[in-house]
């Protein structure tokens, strides 16, 4: 049974951190050749799954370190249906795989079952297509009925919620948002940006926003940004419209780069761990209503752990402003 799918309302105003750039981590720094970006396929060997237990629980250490909540997620963003056929994977496998990395997750929850801090687990789910480049969109009716595969298999796990990171376009969002719903799951929409703060489609991320929430009546739980550099958006964070207090997360890149750039590149970015967390320090002070942290491309867990050192401070103090606000109106 999921422990808090029907409860997370209860950690609106906690501090989170997940992992990092597991794909960037493996290629550069393990030396392991993932195609088509397919972190999933270490789920097919042993001591592979081995170390993404580890890699996972360096993770956890951390939260356990500072004292905060973490987001155990799986590393099924490459396992749909079309990236696991396009890898010699069958209909069966593609049940297989994601239930058992969400099994995975439940086994390190236990784990740490004695620790006094929440741990949600998340089913995560990718792009039909290429995060960079949408080249075929589709329709929310063709998303919804293509996405319904993989969220219905995480739907009878023990996943928390599902996370769709690194989606382009709006109407993808939206088909993932009612598969979800439909069958009661949480659902967390992430999106990428490119340098000039739009999505790699065209739209603006206060349209794809607005667009998703008035297509779903305002169905997600919340949304992310991911695959970014925080210097690619650090600009849309200047007023407090609503759909900017809709953003609850971020998993920034270490780089700077674009995404053209970063397809392009032969060595890892990994930019400057304790300007990282600088940074995100930064789009925590303009947001105000950030609450969950990770890393995406080029981080590891000292980004990880730079944010928990910068940012965390910075959270509780603005939390107690909000209360401090709410005290004087009564």
């Amino acid at each position: 049974m999921a422990k808090y799918r029907n409860q997370l309302s209860q950690f609106v105003d906690q501090f989170f951190i997940t992992d990092a750039g597991v794909e960037t981590i493996l290629i550069f720094d393990e030396g392991i050749e993932l195609p088509c970006f397919a972190a999933f396929i270490l789920l097919k060997d042993e001591t592979k799954c081995e170390w993404v237990r580890n890699y996972l629980r360096t993770y956890m250490n951390l939260a356990r370190k500072y004292n905060t909540g973490f987001i155990l997620q799986s590393v099924t963003w490459r396992a749909n249906p079309d990236w696991m056929k396009k890898l010699g994977y069958s209909d069966q496998d593609v049940i297989d795989i994601n239930r058992q990395a969400i099994e995975m997750l439940e086994d390190i929850r236990n784990e740490y079952s004695a620790e006094n801090f929440p741990i949600i687990t998340s089913g995560c789910l990718g792009p039909r297509g290429d995060g960079y480049n949408p080249t075929s969109m589709m329709s929310a009716e063709e998303a919804q009925l293509y996405h319904a595969v993989q969220i219905n298999i995480f739907s009878q796990t023990n996943a928390d919620l599902i996370t769709a990171m690194t989606l382009n376009y709006a109407e993808e969002a939206i088909g993932i948002t009612r598969a979800a719903k439909a069958v009661g799951m949480p659902i967390v929409i992430s999106f990428t940006v490119e340098t000039d703060g739009c999505l790699p489609s065209g739209q603006t991320l206060k349209d794809a926003i607005e667009l998703v929430d008035h297509a779903t009546e305002n169905t997600p739980v919340y949304y992310m940004i991911n695959c970014a550099h925080p210097g690619h958006f650090e600009r849309l964070f200047v007023s407090d419209e609503p759909w900017l207090l809709r953003i609850r997360g971020i998993r920034c890149n270490a780089s700077a780069k674009s995404h053209t750039e970063l397809d392009e590149c032969k060595e890892l970015d990994s930019g400057n761990p304790v300007e990282f967390g600088e940074l995100n320090r930064a789009l925590l002070e303009k947001s105000k209503v950030l609450s969950i942290f990770g890393g995406c491309c080029g981080t590891d867990h000292r980004h990880v752990e730079e944010i928990s050192k910068q940012c965390i401070g910075t959270f509780n103090r603005l939390k107690q402003n909000v209360l401090d606000e709410i005290q004087q109106k009564i």
